[in-house]
């Protein structure tokens, strides 16, 4: 698979895990489990999509400035889901962190496929996109086997 199928999935695997995690209530074993298994996903998918995508994307001038405010819009992400992650589960402040986090998300996800996937795909090279898709599925694996 191409790097672009590879994130693809994950993203589609993320904005599924968000809908999971807004579709609970109060202090739950649910919502908890849902939100640190969202959180590892963000976490894990973040490094490794801009280790195996971002860093190649910003040897190029014309997708370099996409790069980064990609990898800009990652550190928003962590802010929010730190402040999810410091609100009492059962508080309406959650709830609305909860909700900026999904929007923010969600906009950040359809960004990248609709706006950088588009342009990167003019300036890699095929090989490259297999091979970029391969060491970003190994590492997205290999995190999975650590808790």
């Amino acid at each position: 698979m191409t790097i672009f199928e590879e994130l693809r999935a994950d993203h589609d695997k993320q904005r599924k895990m968000i809908e999971q995690v807004l579709a609970t209530s109060g202090a739950s074993d649910e919502r908890k489990r849902l939100f640190l298994n969202l959180k590892k996903e963000l976490a894990d998918h973040a490094l490794a999509e801009e280790r195996h995508f971002y860093v190649p994307l910003m040897q190029y001038d014309t997708t370099q400035e996409q790069a980064r405010h990609s990898v800009a819009e990652h550190h928003e992400l962590d802010e929010l889901i730190e402040a999810v992650s410091s609100a009492e589960e059962d508080s309406p402040g959650w709830l609305a962190h909860a909700k900026n986090l999904a929007h923010k998300l969600l906009h950040h996800l359809e960004e990248e496929e609709k706006e950088v996937f588009t342009v990167a795909g003019k300036v890699l090279a095929d090989a490259d996109k297999t091979s970029l898709g391969a060491d970003y599925r190994g590492e997205m694996d290999k995190r999975a086997e650590t808790p």
